[in-house]
């Protein structure tokens, strides 16, 4: 068997629950790693101490080529946001990976701003 499928029995689904996954943990050690974050891959190799597991290496190779966004990864790797979150934390701690921002909260639209242009297109 793969190491990709070790967590998977095609008939059963997931054998291994999400939260032993993220070993018990339901935050990222990093408050930037949030749902529209951003993700890349450094390219530095991992640290000796680092204790990378199968879903850790998955990740990885998920943003090793572009940058994507966390929802995207989750997406991707078939696991709950949550968990890629933990394990994305994990990945910035160790320096293997980049997180930034989507985009500025203040390039953000406001609710007002929002109010006029649908009112705008109502209008038409």
């Amino acid at each position: 068997m793969s190491r990709e499928h070790e967590w998977v029995d095609e008939e059963a689904g997931p054998v291994v629950r999400p939260y032993a996954v993220a070993r018990g943990r339901t935050k990222s050690a990093s408050s930037e790693v949030d749902l529209l974050a951003i993700v890349v891959s450094t390219g530095l190799p991992a640290p000796s101490k680092a204790e990378l597991g199968a879903q850790h290496r998955r990740l990885l190779a998920c943003v090793a080529q572009k940058s994507r966004p966390v929802v995207e990864v989750a997406s991707d790797v078939g696991l709950p946001v949550g968990v890629v979150r933990v394990l994305l934390g994990d990945l910035l701690e160790h320096g293997l990976v980049t997180v930034r921002p989507q985009r500025d909260k203040a390039a953000t639209p406001t609710e007002s701003l929002l109010r006029e242009v649908i009112n705008g297109l109502r209008a038409l």
